[in-house]
């Protein structure tokens, strides 16, 4: 019989900073495909696969951190969460709220929010309060508002939703045997980098900044090295690669708009351990990657999911994929998320079926078929 995926809590307790007391609060989360890419290998000169993170419960890479954070929260009297979002966060707060019978607050930038994350906060009966400003300016208040009352932050801020995510890097390398040469992920919050490096640094036997417990120590190595990090951002919202906060970050890559990155000092230290970068590439070189990991993957990613695979591009480009390296690239969250946003991008919106009589014989001649 095959084995029946128990939610990354269970699968990968030993490695994580639980207690036996703790509850787990899970959705099953965890567990994602790892999925080669020949098209886009050929297009590079390496192998390439996907960690497709869009088929978590809630759709996104955030149900990972959100397991973790919200079982230890749920082990306190705390009868609160909140977090600021761009989108996938609320919605996995939202749900994993649900879960552990607790209430959610969402604080979101207003109008800048995908309609398919909001549907999700909305229906799992989150309380959202939108605010003229950008995601920066969000954090900044609900960090406050959890510093002063009864409410507990669930952004990634909370270390226990690093802890979670870092079990990514735990499925890429049992699922490769190793670790991959380069690891290639979006670049937003910045938590997400931060949580691979730690997974893949205790998944070798080694500690990470962020590492909380001694499981890397006292567990056997199972990867024989580590990746270089590559992080991508989206032009219009590149702190890294300009050196500095973005006061009013732009990009029709809603996940990752962001200009003052929490973790900034987490994923500098990733990219600079790695031997890695972090780089930027316009939004229009990253819709043109979500249609290619669409049309030549058979997956399809938001738009900022697509940034890896837009860096990676550009990468090849420019003569910086070592030929034959195995390479991975995390595609954060699912393309249903935002259709609005992937058909606009299109010639006439991408709907282009013609209309004909109900009649067997006018479709197939539509088609050519003889």
């Amino acid at each position: 019989m095959a084995h029946q995926w128990r939610g990354l809590l269970r699968e990968y307790a030993e490695r994580l900073p639980l207690e036996e007391s703790d509850p787990v609060v899970t959705l099953l989360e965890g567990g994602t495909p790892l999925v080669e890419a020949p098209a886009i290998s050929k297009r590079v000169g390496a192998r390439v696969w996907l960690k497709v993170e869009g088929a978590n419960p809630t759709g996104s890479f955030k149900d990972r951190g959100m397991t973790m954070a919200v079982s230890k929260i749920a082990a306190t009297d705390t009868q609160m969460i909140a977090c600021a979002s761009t989108g996938n966060t609320s919605a996995s707060a939202a749900a994993y709220a649900v879960a552990a019978g607790l209430q959610c607050v969402v604080i979101l930038p207003a109008g800048k929010i995908a309609a398919g994350k909001l549907a999700q906060a909305i229906m799992h009966g989150a309380r959202l309060v939108q605010v003229d400003g950008n995601f920066d300016d969000a954090l900044r208040i609900v960090r406050k508002l959890t510093e002063t009352y009864p409410v507990a932050l669930v952004n990634s801020v909370n270390p226990y939703r690093l802890q979670g995510q870092k079990t990514a890097a735990f499925e890429i390398v049992d699922a490769l045997g190793d670790a991959p040469d380069i690891h290639i992920l979006p670049v937003g919050n910045a938590g997400n980098i931060s949580a691979y490096w730690m997974g893949y640094n205790e998944y070798a036997g080694q500690k990470a900044v962020t590492t909380m417990e001694e499981s890397y120590r006292n567990l056997p190595a199972v990867a024989t090295h580590v990746p270089q990090m590559w992080g991508v951002q989206a032009a219009g919202a590149a702190p890294f690669v300009a050196g500095h906060p973005i006061d009013n970050p732009e990009t029709i890559a809603t996940a990752i708009r962001i200009g003052f990155p929490a973790s900034w000092d987490f994923a500098s230290r990733a990219r600079d351990d790695s031997k890695g970068l972090i780089t930027a590439v316009p939004d229009e070189k990253i819709m043109r990657a979500q249609q290619i990991i669409a049309g030549e993957a058979g997956v399809f990613v938001e738009p900022a999911s697509a940034a890896s695979v837009a860096g990676l591009l550009r990468a090849a480009e420019d003569g910086r994929v070592p030929r034959d390296a195995r390479i991975v690239c995390t595609v954060t969250g699912n393309g249903l998320k935002d259709t609005k946003t992937a058909l606009a991008a299109l010639p006439d919106g991408g709907v282009q079926a013609e209309v004909v009589a109900p009649d067997t014989h006018e479709v197939a001649e539509l088609l050519g078929l003889k």
